[in-house]
């Protein structure tokens, strides 16, 4: 731990926040979902999850203040940290002047080359993994394109909106699987870490968060022929949740192939009544392959 970053030990509490706050004259954007966490204890418990040292670097999204960041800064050999409120820029560069493996990027993730900025500020390292308190209103776009983009990443952990992070959890057969669930799952292993209350954040958001963890899997657990045609398929299967599957599927084969579905669905051992919250990973990977055999691109 640097001179600089022992000085900051306290960046995340609530005096510090309200005093940095204050110093600055910022005003929190509701447009950009800004809460900052203020409490410490949470703030090491997603570091701890993110199981890094030294060796390995951190990818921040939405630092805010930078409560977290001086926690990762502690922890990993290198942060980069990435902001897209340029009010908040030169709060961040203050705060960690004297914090040399700290890097403040200011950019809208869901624009920035991800691949080539991995490879520009972790050049050598161990492994990288994502930790960050995402906002709520952009929390599934990010999460996916660092999922679909297929980021040489070991974990994602992030905070997110509790209901959010159940559905990521979710195993097939409760009302909190879905699609989300799918896809998630398809690309990693997520693991609920903690529940966060609404009252530690500075402003209190109107939900509780969560804290959740995925490791990234080296393969998918089911073979896909087409993944495009796979994910078209699950949200084909989840369109109406209070439709059966063959319903669902109708308008993905059309009404003047209806008939075809259920012999389909009968060779994937699937019953076309079953609706698609009870299907698995391995299911919904047959029921793809299937329609795919038979032309049907949805």
């Amino acid at each position: 731990m640097t001179e600089g970053t022992k000085a900051l030990a306290a960046v995340g509490s609530p005096k510090r926040t309200k005093d940095i706050i204050a110093k600055h004259g910022f005003t929190f954007k509701k447009s950009l979902g800004q809460n900052f966490l203020i409490d410490q204890n949470i703030l090491r418990n997603i570091v701890e999850a993110a199981e890094l040292d030294e060796t390995k670097g951190a990818l921040e999204i939405g630092p805010g203040i930078g409560a977290l960041t001086q926690q990762l800064a502690q922890t990993a050999g290198r942060v980069t940290a990435i902001e897209i409120d340029n009010r908040l820029i030169p709060i961040l560069e203050e705060v960690f002047a004297d914090t040399p493996n700290v890097h403040v990027e200011h950019g809208d993730v869901l624009k920035l080359d991800l691949e080539t900025l991995l490879k520009e500020r972790f050049a050598g390292v161990s492994g990288v993994s994502v930790v960050a308190n995402l906002p709520y209103y952009v929390t599934t776009p990010i999460l996916m394109k660092l999922l679909e983009e297929k980021l040489p990443l070991e974990h994602i952990v992030v905070m997110i909106q509790k209901e959010v992070a159940q559905r990521m959890a979710a195993k097939p057969g409760g009302k909190d699987y879905g699609s989300l669930s799918v896809a998630v799952q398809y690309y990693c292993v997520p693991e609920l870490v903690c529940i966060v209350p609404h009252t530690v954040f500075i402003p209190q958001p109107n939900v509780d968060s969560a804290v959740i963890k995925l490791t990234l899997r080296e393969k998918p657990p089911v073979d896909v022929e087409d993944e495009d045609h796979f994910f078209r398929t699950v949200q084909a299967c989840f369109a109406q949740r209070r439709k059966t599957i063959a319903n669902n599927l109708t308008a993905f084969v059309g009404k003047a192939n209806r008939d075809q579905l259920g012999p389909m669905l009968e060779r994937c051992s699937v019953d076309p009544t079953r609706r698609g919250e009870t299907l698995s990973l391995a299911e919904f990977a047959a029921v793809s392959r299937e329609l795919l055999a038979a032309g049907f691109n949805g």
